[in-house]
């Protein structure tokens, strides 16, 4: 055992995929590793965690590694050779609807998924043991090649897709739009047909032929094209989903499964499809002054910081926190309009029915409405939802309920984060103010 320890001594400290095997060459065990060194020497720690895993290094007697580029890579090379060798010790793959595959529909304008049980008639990739691995380099991978998510049936030569908004996934780079006609289907097709290569482990091919788009864009002086596979490449350079995913990624939202909260607001609220965007709405003052709005955004049960926004509140004196919803609402849902996006499927309002109503008023004023508009108002947790006549008592423990206190608590504590920074400027010298990086501009 001690020779082994020091084998697991001389590994890089880089990710992989690593091999336990015993004295005939068996395949053991793999598994994957943002630090390869690191994760094995965990397996010399005593007590091991799992009796199974303990069996496992009674008889292993040596160690091999892949070395990869990424985190995200090692992951999906797991994926790949836990499927092909079967070792004794992984978690067995006997009942493949057990584990999530990744598929990519065959249409126009390909989705891709995740689900547990994929149609024959789609590309499929995986099972993969880890499904919250899988859920976290998807994202990632989203980032990278842009693919869509969506369930909306795009087809090439529907006219009407250039009058369509697209969502947010569009504006944060992580969806190339092709419900609203913003890529062509020739250059989708390229962009899965890469995703499709990088699952299979080709990513020399796939930067190469990047490249070879960039290059020749370029030539062509299609600029602002070179420059969106110029962004490819670098994120495929640099792809590590600690700073690509989580820096986004408010943590505490990982305390509930994100999935399973939006499923059970779609069963809660009656909608036709789980919510895939939220936003929260809340106000900040004490006796009326430097009084703040704040916008947060989450998508797919998500918080996501690129989607915050902060407002100072312009039109209203002393205290009227009805008002100053109204205020946040309206510019918000205005510059929405102004700009061709789409709305939230769900507004969110810390409050009561006072707090709802004013919301309502200002998307009436500014024509722009999303599917739920709701209030969540504290101590009771009763959701109020316009168009409803009594409200919601959601049970305490409900999933759902837990999602939607944590986007209200999250409005709140970034209104009072904004409040508190402008009360301290109060106190310093008069000098010239920037302005905050998500504070929202214009009206």
């Amino acid at each position: 055992m001690e020779e082994l320890k020091e084998r697991a001594k001389a590994l890089p400290k880089e990710p992989g995929v690593y091999f336990f095997k015993d004295d005939k060459g068996v395949v053991l065990y793999i598994g994957k590793a943002k630090s390869l060194r690191d994760r094995v020497l965990n397996y010399f720690q005593k007590p091991l965690a799992e009796p199974r895993i303990e069996l496992m290094m009674s008889q292993a007697s040596d160690i091999e590694y892949l070395q990869t580029d990424s985190e995200v890579d090692a992951f999906l090379a797991e994926s790949r050779l836990i499927k092909d060798i079967q070792p004794k010790y992984n978690q067995a793959l006997k009942d493949a609807k057990s584990f999530p595959f990744i598929e990519i529909w065959r249409e126009d304008f390909p989705r891709v998924m995740i689900t547990r049980e994929p149609l024959k008639s789609s590309w499929i990739y995986g099972p993969f043991v880890d499904a919250g691995g899988l859920r976290t380099s998807f994202n990632v991978l989203q980032r990278v090649f842009r693919f869509r998510t969506c369930s909306l049936d795009i087809r090439a030569d529907d006219p009407a897709r250039r009058f369509q908004r697209p969502c947010l996934l569009y504006y944060i780079k992580m969806c190339h739009g092709p419900c609203a006609d913003l890529i062509s289907q020739r250059d989708y097709t390229f962009t899965v047909k890469q995703f499709q290569a990088f699952l299979r482990g080709n990513t020399r091919q796939v930067v190469g032929a990047i490249g070879r788009k960039m290059q020749a864009s370029s030539r062509a002086k299609h600029y602002e094209e070179a420059a969106v596979y110029r962004d490819q490449l670098m994120a495929l350079k640099s792809l590590d989903k600690r700073s690509q995913f989580t820096d986004n990624l408010v943590l505490e939202a990982l305390a509930i499964n994100p999935a399973q909260a939006s499923n059970k607001l779609e069963e809660l609220l009656g909608l036709g499809s789980p919510p895939r965007t939220i936003e929260g709405v809340d106000v900040a003052n004490i006796a009326g002054q430097e009084a703040v709005g704040s916008v947060v955004y989450f998508i797919d049960g998500k918080p996501f910081k690129e989607g915050y926004r902060r407002y100072r509140i312009k039109t209203v004196e002393g205290i009227d926190d009805y008002a100053m919803i109204r205020e946040v609402v309206f510019r918000r849902y205005r510059r929405l309009l102004e700009e061709n996006s789409s709305p939230a499927d769900i507004l969110l309002i810390d409050g009561g029915p006072g707090q709802l109503s004013a919301a309502v008023d200002a998307l009436t004023e500014a024509g722009l409405w999303p599917k739920v508009v709701a209030a969540l108002a504290k101590r009771e947790e009763m959701l109020f939802i316009h168009g409803r006549e009594t409200p919601l008592q959601l049970p305490r423990r409900s999933i759902g309920l837990r999602l939607l206190q944590y986007v209200r608590d999250e409005a709140h504590r970034f209104a009072q984060h904004y409040h508190h920074i402008l009360r301290s400027k109060v106190f310093k010298p008069m000098g010239r103010r920037k302005k905050s990086q998500q504070e929202a501009t214009g009206p």
